[in-house]
């Protein structure tokens, strides 16, 4: 979400910097250019009240022509800018430089025949910093006795103007990409402030999937809107723990109080078997299925201990372990044929040491029931490529699994219907699934080439962050 918000987030704030930029830089261009052409103005209307009392009948012995022809050069050479006083006709009255003529066209001749009419010409077009060979022109009249005589007429090089206007445009830019960082920053600032809280649900949404039922969230700052959903979400996690309690209270007990009962049953079935001929059939087939009930029972009040009881984590010698349990194993293995080794070394984990003796024993005995005489179970200690975890391989060679029955292995109560005649419940691995998650270790399970069934039993390598029975305090106001 946030690399969809964030961009969107940039592009606006960019664009109102570049909306106000643009008249910004507009501005300084035409503010800039006001100043010279105020400036020619002023030095035009100087020039003309000189030339009101020049004589048109006398120019080489005209004393104030002369003082103009002086004025005009030394303007020229000072400031660079062509300036002439030219009369109705086109003739020069004075120039600088002195074979200066009046344009024939273009802007010059514009402004020339604007202040004919008696009013100076129209401010020239606005100069960029770009036009290299653009020049202002500016125009006067000269006024006698009420008549237009003559035209001041000033062309100026821009150098110095487009100069000063890129300045202020490097300026302009200058700020604008500081206010974009801020605003960049302040966006990141945003993102992270509105998307804290959503982050916040997802974490505890995972604890709770996980099975840290009492993980929430605390709704103390953040948009209302939020707040509001937090709320929302601590009633439904209260409400979903209370359910998931009284169905654990439920089987617990339920199991427990048909426990007295089927023992009593089966407790009457031995004494009506000493009544009947050796080798009934039918005598055998109940005591059967009532050591199977009772296994049932007894796997029922197992998974909801563990479901309620918290793993008691510690630093563990994962490899010792393993080396344990298959040594306590392979007398079965013996028994039924079936080579059972390990290749345990020694590495460490956090895990609860009960816990994952009783999940290392499910997935053996497990690997054990379904791994014909002759075969060979494998059980491997390493450590994975990352260094996260710890894994625990258990590999059999027995018939394995489809890749439909994979995704059903380890759910509760189900069994492989190819499998049916071999003894259990249906609810070991599901069992050791539960008892591996509240460490936040994990069970996988993968074909083994050619054939069997590799379980994978993983535990954190390094201690997990203390979050059982956390609630979550950041404070959503803060980004």
């Amino acid at each position: 979400m946030r690399t969809r918000l964030l961009p969107l987030l940039i592009i606006l704030m960019a664009g109102v910097l570049l909306a106000l930029g643009f008249p910004l830089a507009a501005s300084l261009a035409a503010s800039e250019q006001q100043r010279v052409v105020v400036d020619r103005l002023d030095d035009a209307a100087r020039f003309a009240a000189l030339a009101q009392f020049v004589s048109e009948s006398s120019p080489g012995t005209d004393e104030r022509r002369t003082t103009l022809n002086g004025e005009l050069a030394s303007y020229h050479d000072v400031y660079g800018i062509r300036a002439g006083i030219f009369f109705r006709d086109n003739r020069s009255m004075a120039a600088a430089p002195e074979d200066w003529i009046v344009p024939d066209e273009g802007e010059g001749r514009r402004a020339f025949r604007e202040a004919l009419l008696g009013r100076r010409s129209h401010d020239p077009p606005q100069v960029w910093p770009w036009q290299a060979h653009a020049r202002l022109t500016i125009a006067s009249p000269v006024v006698r006795d009420g008549d237009v005589v003559a035209v001041v007429v000033t062309d100026s090089p821009t150098g110095q103007l487009r100069s000063r206007i890129l300045r202020g445009w490097l300026l302009i830019f200058a700020g604008e990409a500081a206010a974009m960082l801020v605003a960049v920053g302040a966006a990141f600032r945003l993102t992270g402030w509105v998307l804290r809280p959503v982050r916040i649900l997802d974490s505890v949404t995972h604890d709770i999937a996980t099975g840290r039922m009492n993980s929430r969230v605390a709704a103390t700052g953040g948009p209302p809107e939020l707040r509001r959903l937090a709320l929302s979400f601590n009633e439904m996690a209260d409400n979903v723990e209370d359910a998931l309690e009284q169905q654990r209270a439920f089987v617990a007990d339920a199991s427990h109080q048909l426990r007295n009962p089927l023992a009593a049953l089966l407790l009457r079935i031995e004494l009506l078997a000493l009544e009947l001929p050796e080798g009934n059939e039918e005598i055998a087939s109940v005591r059967t299925e009532g050591k199977r009930l009772a296994q049932v029972l007894d796997d029922l009040l197992d998974l909801a201990l563990a479901e309620h009881v918290a793993a008691e984590l510690r630093l563990t010698d994962v490899g010792s372990l393993a080396a344990e349990r298959v040594a306590s194993w392979r007398p079965v293995a013996d028994d039924k044929g079936v080579l059972l080794t390990g290749e345990c070394g020694a590495v460490t984990g956090w895990a609860d040491p009960v816990a994952l003796s009783s999940a290392l024993d499910a997935v053996i005995d497990n690997a054990l029931k379904f791994t014909p005489p002759g075969e060979e179970v494998t059980v491997t200690v390493s450590v994975p490529p990352g260094g996260a975890s710890v894994a625990v391989v258990v590999a059999d060679q027995g018939p394995g699994l489809t890749e439909d029955e994979l995704v059903r292995v380890g759910d509760r109560f189900w069994r492989s219907g190819r499998h049916q005649n071999i003894n259990g419940s249906g609810l070991g691995l599901s069992i050791t699934r539960v008892l591996l998650t509240a460490g936040g270790g994990g069970l996988a399970f993968a074909p083994n080439e050619p054939h069997g069934l590799r379980v994978t039993v993983t535990v954190p390598r390094h201690a997990p962050a203390e979050r059982d029975g956390q609630v979550f305090s950041e404070r959503w106001g803060r980004g």
